[in-house]
């Protein structure tokens, strides 16, 4: 055998095991559905219209396009509290998570991502309140999701920002979710908040003229497609599918739709947050 005819003969090897690595598994493929789990208060990536009950978002739009492409699977949609997401994915309760999670290093021990959008989180306040800047907020009380990676962002930049410029440091307070944050804040519990910068434009559309944002994203993150480990196939496939969904507008125009075209990725990534 040649050269010429040994790297040809390994090339069509590689073609064909990467066209099988793209291949839905099995036994999805045979089923006809994907078992999707969310936590429905994350609005606008997921959660219950309150005139018609049902399940809408970002996420629930970008997963019922990926089912199509997938070969028209049907998803069957199951809820659970944020906490509860990765446990689901790893007793296989779901086959991948597509909720508003965020890629996270320490989540990748046992997970892969395939990232989907641009994030950050971000201070807000009443609208009456009387902060300008994000420093106005040190010694303050801050709530933030407790099982989001917003409470290590919070006591980072406090010490970079407050406490290195001899201020006190913001104090930290936990809340169940977006919703309960968003009480607290309104109840006066707490002086401000920390969601993710995608959820914000809802929250003031929802309640107008309530909430004021106060400065910029304070770290850049990616929230991500959460994948097992071993189901390599899965992943890759899904990873080509979106990318083609970048690709010809499809992706965007679901972005747009919900009013985060900013937070939009020019490419599909696989673990790429940077935290």
């Amino acid at each position: 055998m040649t050269r010429v005819s040994l790297f040809l003969g390994l090339t069509a090897l590689t073609a064909v095991a990467s066209a099988q690595a793209a291949e839905l598994p099995a036994e999805i493929k045979q089923a006809g559905t994907l078992r999707l789990t969310v936590n429905s208060t994350y609005a606008p990536m997921e959660y219950r219209d309150p005139a018609t009950g049902e399940l809408v978002g970002l996420d629930i739009d970008l997963a019922g396009e990926l089912a199509k492409r997938l070969g028209g699977l049907k998803i069957i949609w199951s809820e659970t509290p944020f906490a509860e997401l990765i446990p689901s994915l790893q007793t296989k309760r779901a086959d991948f998570i597509i909720s508003g999670i965020s890629d996270r290093a320490s989540r990748r021990e046992t997970a892969d991502f395939v990232d989907y959008l641009a994030t950050g989180p971000q201070f807000f306040v009443m609208a009456q309140n009387e902060a300008k800047a994000a420093s106005d907020l040190c010694g303050k009380k801050v709530g933030t999701t407790r099982s989001t990676s917003f409470p290590v962002e919070i006591e980072k930049w406090s010490k970079q920002n407050c406490e290195a410029a001899g201020k006190p440091a913001i104090q930290y307070v936990p809340g169940e979710n977006s919703i309960d944050v968003r009480n607290q804040l309104k109840q006066g519990r707490i002086d401000a908040a920390v969601q993710g910068s995608e959820t914000l434009p809802y929250a003031q559309t929802q309640e107008p003229g309530k909430y004021r944002v106060v400065g910029e994203p304070f770290a850049k993150g990616y929230q991500g497609i959460m994948f097992r480990k071993d189901d390599v196939a899965l992943r890759e496939v899904v990873t080509e599918k979106l990318a083609a969904m970048i690709a010809d507008g499809s992706y965007k125009a679901v972005l747009d739709k919900w009013g985060l075209g900013a937070n939009a990725i020019t490419e599909s990534m696989q673990n790429a947050a940077p935290q």
